[in-house]
């Protein structure tokens, strides 16, 4: 954790030696599912859960309309299971992205297209199920979670689409795909996490 925040610092107090870097806020609903295969059995992706994404940004300009976006966020995970609706995950996040951004003027406004890699820090998170009309909660990120335990360290490849209005509102729609193992014993089997957001937000001065 120590390290992520570090290098969120790091690139924040670089932002500040660009001139005219944009810094801004975003949340949003967080539409996210988890794909598990097994090391013996069939691959399965799960149902949706929903929960929030949100955060702050800052756009790095790099020149002709090209800019690095990053910034720091909180990211809700997880799903519920397609063979029992009791069973769910939910998995708290702070998420790091370091994406190409490219701002075309479109109408009023720019049309932000950006892609680009993430990290993520597994904050806490549980495995839940009914019981006999008693909910049971494992910590899915400590050893009592057995087999199940997952590394609070992800990464992937997250893909950010949105328009800029004039007043410098947001609207965008972002997708997150997770390519490391979660599983922390490799030999238990694969897991990926994987989520979709729509964010609203605010470009403090932004171009």
């Amino acid at each position: 954790m120590k390290k992520l925040l570090l290098l969120a610092v790091i690139m924040m107090t670089a932002a500040v030696s660009f001139g005219q870097v944009t810094f801004g806020v975003e949340a949003g609903p967080n539409f996210s599912s988890y794909t598990a295969k097994p090391d013996r059995g069939d691959k399965q992706t799960s149902k949706i859960r929903t929960s929030v994404r949100a955060g702050l940004t800052a756009d790095l300009p790099l020149g002709n309309d090209c800019y690095i976006g990053t910034g720091l966020f909180y990211m809700g995970k997880g799903g519920v299971s397609k063979d029992d609706s009791n069973f769910k995950t939910k998995l708290s996040y702070l998420q790091l992205p370091i994406d190409f951004m490219y701002k075309a003027d479109v109408g009023e406004g720019k049309v932000i297209l950006a892609a680009g890699p993430y990290l993520a820090l597994g904050l806490g998170g549980t495995a839940e199920y009914s019981l006999a009309g008693r909910t049971i909660s494992t910590k899915i990120f400590e050893d009592e979670a057995g087999d199940a335990k997952l590394k609070r360290f992800d990464m992937g490849v997250g893909i950010q689409v949105g328009y800029q209005f004039p007043m410098n509102l947001y609207l965008g729609l972002n997708t997150d795909l997770g390519l490391v193992n979660a599983y922390s014993n490799s030999d238990v089997g694969k897991w990926h996490n994987t989520s979709f957001a729509v964010s609203v937000g605010y470009k403090f001065g932004g171009k």
